[in-house]
């Protein structure tokens, strides 16, 4: 998958909200836009400006691009229920999210990487790729020399609790997808109807 080459914290500072999931982020410090106008900057967007931002922010939360993230709504789009919430469940399931969900790793791209090195296991079989659809029941783990990391090990020990659609066992170190998650259970700020809109047009 091509990998995000440009500033990764622009979006963020645009929006004023930590997209990218680091404790490191400048928009903690710095919550305007960039640029020398950004504290007293104030941008009106139109309906089409605000439908675009939107996709924008899903599209960077899960690193997906946009090729991709067309087919997945494209597939959303074909399921039954509501398309905003199906997009969110296709995504929210992908392999790396997942990882990062279940502490793993600090943040997606460095999930995305364990991932990429072959270090992670579902259901006991190594699985290198990072859109790879997680179902409801299967289990999570990495290879015993990915518990080794150092940034995993340092994740494991921060971990406080994983959304309420997971299971950990801290025993075992595996964690698994009970079910697929509702709307509300998605900790994703971004209106997805928005989305939705945009590829309506």
């Amino acid at each position: 998958m091509a990998r995000r080459t440009g500033p990764k914290h622009k979006l963020c500072r645009t929006v004023g909200v930590a997209l990218c999931g680091s404790p490191k982020c400048p928009v903690h410090k710095r919550p305007y836009p960039p640029g020398q106008h950004g504290p007293g900057k104030r941008v009106k967007r139109s309906e089409y400006g605000m439908q675009l931002l939107e996709k924008q922010k899903l599209r960077y939360v899960y690193g997906v691009q946009e090729k991709q993230f067309r087919r997945y709504y494209e597939e959303a789009a074909r399921r039954p229920g509501i398309t905003g919430d199906n997009l969110l469940q296709l995504l929210e399931t992908r392999l790396d999210n997942l990882v990062y969900r279940l502490g793993f790793a600090p943040t997606l791209d460095a999930a995305r990487q364990i991932v990429n090195h072959g270090h992670v296991r579902v259901n006991g079989k190594r699985v290198d790729i990072a859109s790879y659809r997680v179902r409801p029941g299967d289990e999570i783990s990495l290879s015993e020399r990915g518990y080794q990391i150092p940034i995993v090990q340092a994740s494991l020990e921060n971990k406080v609790s994983v959304e309420p659609y997971l299971s950990f066992d801290a025993a075992t170190k595996t964690g698994k997808l009970e079910r697929i998650p509702a709307r509300e259970e998605i900790p994703v700020p971004v209106n997805e109807t928005l989305v939705v809109e945009f590829y309506s047009r």
